[in-house]
């Protein structure tokens, strides 16, 4: 919440809450969608991967979501929409399994 607070303030939350806040998020994505087909990249502070499907396990994976911190706080709560994060080049994404439309928002 102090992150998210920070963000409607128009502050950048102290590093250590955005930190905490990014992983924990990327924690319930992981929870929700079991698997590890998706790598979903939060740079600096995070990255998991996802979503049932084919197995990845060396080199650079073939289905990668990466964002900035707010834009992944902004998504998993609800705050922003999917298609409007993508359209607006918000989210970055490669590969036919990298939609999480259907795993957002937490």
């Amino acid at each position: 919440m102090a992150a998210l607070s920070a963000l409607d303030e128009g502050r950048t939350p102290e590093r250590p809450v955005f930190r905490e806040a990014v992983r924990s998020l990327l924690a319930v994505l992981a929870e929700r969608a079991p698997g590890r087909s998706v790598e979903v990249r939060v740079p600096p502070y995070g990255a998991i991967q996802c979503v049932p499907g084919p197995r990845h396990t060396r080199g650079n994976p073939p289905n990668v979501v990466e964002m900035a911190p707010n834009t992944w706080l902004e998504l998993a709560t609800g705050r922003l929409g999917w298609a409007e994060a993508v359209t607006d080049g918000r989210v970055q994404m490669s590969g036919n399994r990298a939609d999480l439309s259907a795993y957002l928002p937490l």
